[in-house]
């Protein structure tokens, strides 16, 4: 049944990890075995081959605690539900039906629907207008990511995989020399305490030089930390571009925006407030792709096209 799957749906285990003291019992008179918070349990990263990748069980954990309402009189929804969001008061846009014609399907901004009138103005927007504008969106992203694959990773990276790749090896190789360092000032170390104890060392050399050393390996340790931290910031940029690539591939001849392709490709959709000052209705929509954010598909195309 539902509960089941749901179980099933959140276990760590699944994805590579070990989990122990999940329970824990008061004592031994007690048959009844009570749950143990998770920051009192012991886990253990990729402990075993994992059966799926990390990556998509978070987003089964975000889409688990998204709220997602359903219409009362025609009992269906829509894909796009929990991914519309108003960048004006940060809420979601609820689906809607228009009460004379239930053809007729939009979503419009929660807040200002409500009493509290947060928004200033109605964020409101049209299903089959916005299923037409994100399908179109994603096969212009499809097709220049097809034909411009380097010029894409290189515009998203900031600079070319190449030289992206060129950095993070240099940071490695660094990196792995402030790590033999501190090992060899571990050694320095060891050696002049142990002088000190025969005599070969007087006491006050011994406080200057140890504390040149602790300052030394402090310093190093902290730069260390620095690089690692960016050498994993590339690591995952790249990644997740790379593993955005394929899922655009995979998704090059997509004729209708199922739910399976919105939780492979976006991650939030912004609708903007509608403009009719030139006399004419014009509606911003910003598309946020999964993994790697906003990609500005019109100033790609205008370079591409120059």
């Amino acid at each position: 049944n539902h509960t089941t799957v749901k179980k099933i749906l959140t276990l760590q285990e699944y994805y590579g990890d070990v989990i122990n003291f999940k329970t824990y019992s008061k004592s031994y008179k007690m048959k009844r075995r009570i749950e143990n918070p998770e920051e009192n349990r012991a886990i253990f990263l990729n402990v075993h081959e994992p059966i799926i990748d990390r990556v998509t069980w978070e987003k089964v954990q975000s889409l688990q605690t998204t709220r997602r309402r359903r219409p009362t009189v025609t009992k269906e929804s829509s894909a796009f539900c929990g991914y519309l969001k108003c960048p004006e008061c940060g809420g979601n846009l609820n689906f809607h039906f228009n009460q004379g014609n239930h053809d007729i399907k939009f979503f419009s901004c929660n807040n200002h629907n409500s009493g509290l009138r947060k928004c200033s103005s109605t964020h409101y927007i049209r299903l089959d207008f916005l299923e037409q504008v994100v399908l179109y969106e994603v096969h212009r992203l499809a097709c220049f990511a097809n034909e411009y694959e380097n010029d894409f990773i290189k515009a998203m990276v900031g600079r070319s995989a190449k030289v992206a790749e060129n950095d993070r090896v240099r940071k490695k190789r660094e990196l792995d020399g402030l790590l033999a360092r501190d090992r060899e000032l571990d050694m320095l170390f060891e050696r002049l305490y142990e002088d000190n104890v025969s005599g070969k060392v007087s006491d006050q050399r011994y406080a200057t030089m140890s504390a040149a050393y602790e300052d030394e390996q402090a310093a190093l340790q902290a730069e260390a930390q620095t690089l690692e931290k960016e050498i994993e910031v590339q690591e995952r940029q790249i990644e997740n571009l790379e593993q955005f690539i394929q899922r655009v591939h995979k998704h090059e001849d997509l004729q209708e925006m199922t739910p399976y392709a919105l939780r492979e490709l976006v991650k939030g959709i912004y609708i903007e407030a509608p403009d009719k000052s030139s006399g004419k209705r014009r509606q911003g929509i910003r598309i946020s792709y999964d993994l790697v954010g906003f990609i500005p598909v019109d100033e790609l195309m205008k370079q591409e096209t120059a």
